[in-house]
């Protein structure tokens, strides 16, 4: 497998603009403010990344941490999501569902600025993913006789329907 690129690996924070999106968030929560932004700042301090060759590490929190491992080969879909102040800056969020996730993500990555290359580098990375510059594997005994009988399964049928309009 190819090594992580740079401008994934070295992504070990979010960006500074999920900060000032937190604090549009807080504002917009009106009289629960204190509190949002409060809870907000220490998420957003705290959280950081690790993407390596098995798959991705998300902590964040300090009386409650949590830790977040999911492996690329578990990875079953991804999602981009933004709303209209995270368009505006710039950010989206990549939600990633891994097999028995239920309905909600397993892991949703906030403040990452290049969502769809980030979005590209995990589909490359997800189970039955190609690799362009790895060759097809060889066809096996069992693929090559199901392959036959196929089409003979096919010819029999062509010759009942020529059989059935003459």
């Amino acid at each position: 497998m190819e090594p992580i690129p740079v401008r994934i690996a070295s992504i070990v924070r979010p960006s500074e603009k999920l900060w000032s999106y937190y604090i549009w968030t807080s504002i917009l929560s009106g009289p629960a403010f204190p509190v949002t932004i409060l809870l907000l700042y220490f998420k957003y301090y705290t959280m950081h990344y690790r993407f390596d060759a098995e798959g991705i590490r998300m902590g964040w929190g300090i009386l409650f941490r949590q830790e977040t491992v999911v492996n690329y080969a578990r990875i079953q879909d991804i999602h981009l999501q933004s709303n209209i102040i995270e368009r505006w800056l710039g950010l989206a969020r990549i939600i990633i569902q891994t097999a028995g996730g239920g309905t909600m993500g397993n892991l949703t990555l906030e403040g990452i600025v290049d969502c769809e290359g980030m979005r590209d580098f995990l589909y490359s990375r997800m189970r039955g993913a190609k690799d362009p510059h790895r060759a097809a594997p060889p066809e096996s005994d069992l693929a090559a006789t199901l392959r036959d009988v196929a089409a003979e399964l096919r010819a029999i049928r062509e010759t009942l329907e020529r059989r059935g309009n003459a």
